[in-house]
């Protein structure tokens, strides 16, 4: 079976469109096609279904799909170990996170993780609501609530705390709530539900049931900064709010518990770049775990 076929194959098979997959892949719309028609002459059987809004896997390309990912694994880590440097940690690697820890703590450690390794790229991209690491979405996940089912290597980070917060500023103009009925004098500052991505969100409800006003913002960095310039009151995440000059912590009965799961694909874990990247962040997260729980 030949390697470049089944590459064009997977491309394919994760984009959806055999143009996209073109372009990502550097060919032309023709040479796709005419090398996925040779992929499925050689193998007898249809592997999409071809339509004008792209193209879906049959049966047969499905069964296809986990056989061909394995190939890509074991390729990938031929040439790693073939490398020049084969001790080197070099290519890409893809970390999806959600917003709040993507900015507060990925971003500069994992800043720390490329000065060690120049030969190595990091993407840190944001933890879509349905993702797949199976089809390269990303190389490693860091979520909230781990799946049940699925063969994915899952390894508990941290657990982490959350907080209310509000600026000094504003409790000086509104004043300071003693206890959550007195929420329904003030706004409250929190998320969007549609666009809730894990069941563990759901502490927002311990603010918004005592309020009369809201507002809202889909985004962890979004609620900070309107906390911070005043809007309102609102549910933080400790190891980013305590670092923020002019937050303050209020309603301490209110606090919540939640945890971070690094989220790997098993076909994946023997390459030296997702190897060493997982290595790091279970490191650092054990390191900084005061920062996390800093009660």
């Amino acid at each position: 079976m030949d390697w470049d076929h089944l590459r064009i194959f997977l491309a394919v098979a994760r984009s959806g469109q055999m143009l996209a997959a073109a372009a990502r892949l550097g060919l032309n719309h023709a040479t796709v096609a005419r090398r996925l028609d040779a992929l499925e002459d050689s193998l007898g059987v249809r592997l999409f279904d071809r339509r004008p809004a792209g193209s879906v896997l049959t049966q047969a390309g499905e069964q296809l799909l986990p056989t061909a990912e394995r190939i890509e694994t074991e390729i990938l880590g031929i040439i790693e170990t073939s490398h020049e440097k084969a001790s080197s940690v070099t290519g890409t690697v893809r970390i999806g996170a959600p917003d709040g820890l993507g900015n507060y703590f990925l971003a500069v450690e994992l800043g720390k993780f490329t000065r060690l390794h120049p030969g190595l790229v990091v993407e840190l991209v944001p933890l879509p609501r349905t993702f797949s690491l199976s089809r390269r979405e990303a190389d490693l996940a860091i979520c909230l609530d781990p799946p049940t089912e699925g063969r994915l290597l899952v390894t508990r980070l941290s657990d982490y705390s959350l907080s209310v917060y509000a600026a000094g500023s504003y409790l000086a103009a509104n004043g300071t709530p003693i206890a959550p009925d007195d929420l329904a004098d003030h706004v409250i500052v929190t998320g969007v539900e549609d666009y809730a991505y894990a069941s563990s969100l759901d502490y927002a409800m311990a603010l918004e049931r005592h309020a009369r006003r809201l507002f809202r913002c889909a985004s962890v960095v979004g609620q900070m900064e309107a906390v911070k310039a005043g809007v309102g009151i609102g549910i933080l995440h400790d190891f980013a709010a305590r670092g923020s000059a002019g937050l303050v912590p209020i309603l301490p009965q209110l606090r919540f518990r939640r945890s971070y799961h690094l989220l790997a694909h098993p076909d994946t874990q023997a390459l030296l770049r997702v190897a060493s990247c997982r290595a790091f962040l279970a490191r650092r997260f054990k390191e900084e775990r005061l920062r996390f729980l800093p009660d």
